[in-house]
């Protein structure tokens, strides 16, 4: 079996104290502010697009229209998330505590997902992105992301596994579920007593306000549908923002040393579009400068991304960006090169790679 592709070598502490230099003049530039009218008017904006759905739902009735409005929630619980995400890193607001209550809001009550559960897998995944055994992110799951992964799939998951990249956004139709499962089964089985008292009623709270009056309110059938449809749009919004970001970067072995700067920009990607891909993807876009810069707010991003690139440049470290769509192509690829190695040992590997 071939293992996953690697750079030739890594660069090991070269960059450590020139990154102590960026971000100093980072820092400098005032690119570590806080952004409060930025978040005031976002914060604003989605309360009003949520309070917009709600109406009309009220006003749409026993309509099959209520499917829009199914997708429109969708879009706008997956905006809410990415606030909720900025406010773990500590972005919104100006203290630490003050970040995790409106963190703590956000993605338990709004959008029904587990705070400290999220906190927990992000951490891992800041601290290393793309690591083999370190990054939650690249685990085994549906999806294998290392070819090692690929090889021990059996059973269905294998069939999967063998057209997984074709697959990947398919399957992310089914992702807002496993989000909402998986962050209320690490509270049980890894939450303190204090988490689970504060994070599981909260999320309960989030069903008992979403659930109950669309059952009341609509058809029993027209309900489910618009269930389906709301998490099947919450699911491949999310996983379309962050699957560009890693997929298809450097996997990084369990036991190569890198320094900050390499770890974080070898194993990242940015997507171009600017300002309306930064709205579009909750900033993901300018994902090397959230990376080396997590607690940076999102209109700065913009900025840092030129002076980081300028610097990367200056040390021959490569900087990747692309177009949202080659990023989507680029993953698929990864994604079945990696499947390969789920294939039947007696299967013509040319006709595996063709689908056949």
């Amino acid at each position: 079996m071939s293992a996953s592709p690697q750079p030739a070598s890594f660069p090991v502490n070269r960059m450590t104290s020139t990154f102590a230099e960026l971000s100093a003049t980072i820092r400098d530039m005032g690119l570590m502010k806080r952004s409060y009218v930025f978040y005031g008017v976002y914060g604003a904006a989605l309360a009003l697009a949520l309070g917009g759905v709600v109406t009309g739902i009220v006003l749409l009735g026993d309509s099959w229209f209520q499917l829009v409005m199914a997708a429109a929630l969708g879009i706008v619980l997956t905006q809410v998330a990415f606030l909720g995400h900025e406010a773990s890193h500590r972005t919104v607001l100006a203290s630490g505590p003050a970040n995790d209550r409106l963190g703590r809001v956000l993605s338990t009550i709004i959008v029904g997902i587990s705070h400290q559960w999220w906190m927990r897998k992000h951490t891992r995944h800041h601290g290393n992105p793309n690591r083999i055994g370190k990054d939650p992110d690249i685990e085994r799951d549906t999806i294998s992301f290392v070819e090692e992964d690929a090889a021990t799939a059996r059973g269905p998951i294998r069939w999967i596994t063998r057209r997984q990249g074709w697959l990947f956004f398919p399957l992310l139709t089914l992702e807002g579920l496993n989000l909402h499962y998986r962050s209320v089964a690490d509270l049980v089985t890894a939450g303190t007593r204090r988490e689970r008292w504060i994070e599981l009623p909260s999320i309960a709270l989030h069903f008992a306000l979403y659930l109950v009056p669309i059952f009341w309110f609509l058809p029993l059938g027209m309900a489910f549908a618009f269930v389906g449809v709301q998490m099947a749009v919450f699911g491949v919004y999310m996983g379309a923002s962050f699957a560009p970001n890693h997929k298809g970067m450097m996997i990084v072995p369990a036991d190569a040393r890198l320094d900050f700067l390499s770890k974080q920009v070898l194993t990242s990607r940015n997507i171009r579009g600017g300002w309306a891909m930064s709205i579009l993807m909750g900033g993901l876009n300018y994902q090397i400068e959230h990376h080396l810069f997590p607690s940076m707010a999102r209109p700065h991003l913009a900025r840092a991304r030129e002076i980081v690139r300028e610097h990367c440049a200056t040390l021959g470290v490569p900087y990747t960006e692309t177009s949202l769509v080659e990023s989507y192509g680029i993953v698929v690829r990864y994604l079945n090169r990696v499947g390969l190695a789920a294939r039947d040992p007696f299967d013509c590997p040319e006709r595996v790679a063709m689908g056949r």
